[in-house]
């Protein structure tokens, strides 16, 4: 699907393909000399620890990618806002190194008005200026699966037994007011819920929607659940994350994992991403498996 094009440059929605069996074994990266860039875009902060963790999960991605035979795999970094670069100018590097295809992902874990209406409008508005580069645009990082599995791993860093029936989830995402996004949410809630065999799976939101984690927390309290724990569905530290943990404790969660941050399944799971973007060009042959 298109979503602006011009005499001289495109910018493309790369089709999210149906499941990541699609993403991962048929989405192959076909033969050539050299593997279009990545750009990923990052929500950005005035926290410098946001910044730092973004640069860590994409050296993650850049070893992963070598260790995958992709070793001339270019990752540069872009912010919405808060922080430099911006896409623009990142796409402006990009093409005067050469680059004639960008993959752009947005390093987002649910699609809403970010993804959906910023990031596109601000690509469109780069690549009207700079004449033969095309732009794919692929999706977020969520839904996935690998989600709940980095989910689980900062849980049990923070010492949190993985599917223990007295213990209940407070699902804790940055919050939209875009209802398809919290739906996906609180199916994802569901779907974990029944994967694991949780007390209970709820969800809660760190702004623009609600529960709280804090009222969400206090909820489960009431409802007699022996233990409580929150699952940071956040990309970086920052203002939302710290006042996640700062208030859920205080509401009496037992524990509050980390954010997502470099988890190995982020990373694997931008290479996916970038696999379905890119599914139809023709790029170094290396399969990114499912």
């Amino acid at each position: 699907m298109t979503a602006a094009r011009n005499a001289s440059t495109t910018v493309e929605g790369a089709q999210l393909l149906a499941g990541d069996k699609a993403a991962g074994s048929a989405g192959l990266l076909r033969s050539s000399t050299a593997c279009p860039p990545l750009l990923a875009i990052a929500h950005g902060s005035r926290d410098p620890r946001a910044a730092a963790t973004v640069a860590r999960l994409l050296a993650e991605v850049r070893r992963l990618a070598s260790l995958r035979g992709l070793n001339g795999l270019q990752v540069a970094t872009a912010y919405q806002d808060h922080a430099a670069p911006s896409p623009a100018q990142a796409l402006s590097a990009l093409s005067g190194g050469g680059a004639r295809t960008v993959i752009a992902l947005p390093l987002l874990l649910t699609d809403a008005y970010h993804s959906k209406t910023d990031i596109p409008a601000v690509l469109r508005s780069a690549g009207a200026v700079l004449p033969g580069l095309r732009i794919r645009y692929g999706p977020t990082l969520g839904p996935h699966p690998l989600l709940i599995n980095a989910m689980e791993r900062r849980l049990a860093e923070a010492g949190v037994r993985i599917g223990d029936p007295g213990t209940a989830i407070v699902l804790t995402s940055a919050g939209s007011t875009d209802q398809a996004a919290s739906a996906v949410i609180a199916q994802l809630a569901r779907d974990w819920q029944a994967l694991r065999g949780w007390r209970e799976v709820v969800c809660a939101y760190a702004s623009a929607a609600s529960p709280t984690p804090a009222e969400a927390v206090r909820a489960l309290r009431r409802s007699g659940a022996p233990h409580v724990v929150v699952a940071s569905y956040l990309l970086a530290p920052g203002l939302f994350a710290d006042k996640v943990r700062d208030t859920s404790l205080a509401a009496g969660a037992t524990a509050v994992s980390g954010v997502l941050g470099a988890a190995p399944e982020l990373a694997e799971l931008v290479l996916r991403r970038y696999a379905a973007a890119s599914s139809g060009l023709t790029l170094a042959k290396q399969a990114i498996s499912a």
